[in-house]
């Protein structure tokens, strides 16, 4: 569970010289450990262990957590479609006023690789190998809900595509970004 960004009331505002007024901002944060989803992921298609996951059977991914996005229902899990959801938050600036370039890139990345997930069998998993990201518009605080969708294009034996889109509540187009990821599938036994 994530809190908000908030003003610490342990620490009282302070000014310095002729600098602008400062507050401290506090956030904290939990999360599960990753390695019982990760278990739990080899034992299940791809699809079946995300669903599984947004219900609650197994905990999320502790980025998820770190940055406050998420896999908030299950309709939002499909075959070959992933959406994630964020709201733009100050902790996630950058220091000339918008949302860091790597939390967009954080965030697609995620709706792309769980878009290939969701085509991939039990025991078969898979990594990033490339990740191509266009920002076209800044994220700001106030903005409200950003989603990112991902969708497959390809996969393969060893080779999988996606594209994916970041958008607000208006469909507006904010970023788009393309990955390929390699296919990992077990090891067969020699006879």
């Amino acid at each position: 569970m994530t809190d908000r960004t908030s003003p610490s009331p342990a620490s009282p505002a302070t000014s310095v010289g002729d600098e602008p007024h400062r507050e401290t901002r506090v956030r904290t944060y939990t999360w599960e450990d990753p390695l019982v989803g990760a278990e739990a992921a080899r034992h299940l298609s791809g699809l079946d262990y995300l669903r599984a996951m947004v219900r609650g059977d197994f905990p999320g991914p502790p980025i998820a957590a770190s940055l406050d996005f998420s896999l908030a229902r299950e309709e939002d899990i499909e075959d070959g479609r992933v959406t994630f959801r964020m709201v733009p938050q100050e902790f996630h600036y950058n220091p000339i006023g918008s949302v860091h370039g790597g939390v967009y890139a954080t965030l697609l990345d995620s709706a792309l690789g769980c878009a290939i997930h969701t085509r991939l069998p039990t025991g078969v998993g898979y990594t990033t190998l490339e990740l191509k990201v266009n920002y076209i518009r800044p994220l700001l605080v106030g903005m409200g809900e950003v989603r990112a969708v991902g969708e497959v294009l390809s996969v393969s034996r060893q080779v999988a595509t996606a594209q994916a889109r970041l958008l607000d509540e208006r469909d507006r187009l904010f970023a788009h970004a393309t990955t390929t990821c390699l296919i990992l599938r077990p090891q067969r036994s020699a006879p």
